[in-house]
C-alpha cells in the first residue's frame, strides 16, 4: 500500500502517513527500523505493510516508494 509521510520524529523513530485517502495513521519505530530507513522527510511517497483494519490498522513496514 501506497502513502504519503505526514510526521516524523528523529528521537524516537516514530510518526504518522496520510493514506490516499488522507487517513492519518500512526507508526512506532520498530516499523521504521523493518524498512531500513535513516530519515523521513514530510511529503515523501512511502511503501506500507499493514496488518488488522479499521481502528485496529497497525503499520508493520515503512519504506520508500520506488518506481
Amino acid at each position: 500500500m501506497q502513502a504519503t509521510a505526514y510526521t516524523y520524529d528523529s528521537e524516537t523513530r516514530s510518526g504518522s502517513v496520510l493514506l490516499d485517502d488522507g487517513t492519518p495513521v500512526d507508526f512506532g519505530a520498530p516499523a521504521f527500523e523493518a524498512g531500513g530507513l535513516r530519515l523521513l522527510r514530510p511529503g515523501q511517497r512511502v511503501r506500507i505493510e499493514t496488518e488488522g483494519s479499521g481502528a485496529d490498522l497497525r503499520i508493520t513496514l515503512v519504506t520508500l516508494q520506488t518506481f
